[in-house]
């Protein structure tokens, strides 16, 4: 199996603008796909959930009133008691106030004082009676009335307390399907740079492959021929192979979008990127960093290929220093080609390619 680095550029492009969305419930891109296909689904999956949701609710409600009803009973019952005790010993307090009336005036003016004052504080118990029964059963009183009021809402409204209830979750979801339809074309480019992942996976050890190639260049590079200043270049794919290396564009179009003239062209593009590499490994210099082994004739040349691989169809046109191959066709090409480079060589040419793409950011040798 050749070996692999780096994550496909879609799938990083894709994962970054969900992160950045706090999307973060998705660990592949067959889970995001399958999202997509069973939005509609899901969607109504939880709105049945929350359907059976309210139903419960309502049911239990019922419930709740029977419950309710027996504690405030209770309650009522329990402080009805409590206060007309209070009245009735108020009363004997009267009877003994009222009895054996002493010649002393002092103490006879004591006994009628308090006669009074009970008789005023069964007065007050007594007109004060329901309004202090109903302070006592209050709390429960109004949260039997507010589940009431909800009962009511449910059954006359049965729909609009379903759309409340999964409002949240509903959002969410929609929430979640805009932000990856934002990006379909990225899942769209991920699922063929996988499939061409997939394909390379099938290669021997002998073989490197390098995902998402990107460097900028702190100053331009001028490329004469298409008077072109080019600031940075990415690829898809990097394949460092025995016979030397292969530039993979992917494109997973469909014949509409090969007639569709809005779309960046991927042989120009592959082409930018072979004339930047090429000055990079083909140098005094960097022939010198990666000691590749002399021939007699003289400075050995790492060969270089440029492919577009479509995973569906291809134009009939042939181009200029870019081949165009389907997906079944990429492996044969690959093979068919003589080893030149040693192991250690190719070792080296991958070792050296990572290590500017960590950099992000290089000079070149004008050179």
């Amino acid at each position: 199996m050749s070996k692999i680095y780096n994550s496909v550029g879609c799938l990083t492009t894709l994962k970054t603008h969900l992160n950045q969305h706090n999307i973060n419930d998705f660990n592949s891109l067959q889970e995001i796909i399958e999202f997509q296909k069973s939005y509609l689904t899901n969607r109504q999956q939880i709105i049945t959930r929350h359907k059976n949701l309210i139903e419960k609710e309502k049911n239990e409600l019922k419930i709740d009133f029977k419950q309710l009803d027996e504690l405030i009973e209770r309650q009522k019952f329990s402080i009805e008691n409590e206060l007309n005790d209070g009245i009735n010993k108020l009363k004997q307090k009267i009877n003994i106030a009222t009895t054996c009336l002493p010649t002393n005036k002092i103490l006879r003016f004591i006994k009628i004082s308090k006669h009074w004052y009970y008789k005023k504080q069964i007065q007050y118990s007594e007109n004060n009676f329901d309004s202090r029964v109903n302070k006592s059963i209050k709390k429960l009183t109004d949260l039997r009335q507010q589940k009431n009021n909800r009962y009511q809402f449910i059954i006359s409204h049965f729909d609009d307390a379903v759309k409340q209830s999964c409002k949240q979750v509903l959002t969410e979801l929609e929430r979640k399907k805009r932000l990856i339809d934002e990006v379909s074309s990225f899942i769209a480019g991920a699922i063929g740079e996988q499939s061409v992942v997939k394909e390379l996976e099938r290669l021997s050890d002998d073989y490197y492959l390098i995902n998402d190639f990107s460097i900028s260049f702190s100053k331009p590079i001028y490329n004469r021929h298409e008077n072109d200043y080019i600031k940075s270049i990415q690829i898809d794919h990097i394949l460092i192979s025995p016979s030397g290396i292969f530039l993979i564009e992917t494109k997973n179009w469909s014949e509409a979008s090969l007639k569709n003239l809005s779309l960046r062209s991927p042989v120009q593009q592959i082409k930018r990127t072979s004339f930047v590499l090429f000055k990079l490994l083909n140098n005094d210099i960097t022939n010198y960093q990666l000691h590749l082994d002399k021939h007699r004739w003289g400075e050995k040349k790492i060969p270089m290929k440029n492919l577009v691989v479509l995973t569906y169809s291809k134009p009939k046109e042939e181009f200029q220093y870019v081949k165009i191959l389907t997906l079944n066709e990429l492996l044969g090409y690959v093979k068919y080609f003589k080893p030149i480079l040693s192991n250690i060589e190719t070792q080296r040419i991958t070792d050296y390619l990572l290590t500017i793409n960590n950099k992000k950011t290089i000079g070149i040798n004008r050179h």
